[in-house]
């Protein structure tokens, strides 16, 4: 993940820190003590909020955050390795994974939502 991704999603994460509250039921873990009801929230920790981004669509979408991952393909994975050159010997994929050519194709989008009425 670059570094404009990472600021997105800190950004994200700390508009969904500050908006998360126990009068939303969503956000909440219900106990129940000697008879009442308490409410507690459950405030996800960064890595959690992402993989629930990743994996939940309306949570995802009421946050405003899409997070899409994908393997890349190994002619992508060449292009990336910078190896066109007729001069280069061509690598392998194991020689690929030694040098860090990224294996993921991570897309974040930052969603805003517009809806009207006519």
């Amino acid at each position: 993940m670059n570094n404009e991704q990472q600021e997105l999603l800190d950004e994200v994460f700390l508009n969904y820190w500050k908006k998360v509250s126990v009068n939303n039921e969503e956000d909440c873990l219900v106990k129940q003590e000697e008879g009442s009801f308490l409410k507690e929230v459950r405030v996800l920790y960064q890595q959690e909020f992402i993989n629930k981004c990743k994996t939940n669509p309306e949570f995802s979408e009421r946050w405003g955050l899409q997070i899409d991952e994908r393997e890349l393909s190994l002619e992508e994975r060449r292009k990336l390795a910078n190896y066109d050159s007729v001069f280069v010997s061509p690598m392998t994929v194991e020689s690929w994974d030694r040098n860090n050519v990224p294996t993921k194709l991570i897309t974040t989008t930052k969603i805003t939502k517009i809806e009207s009425y006519e």
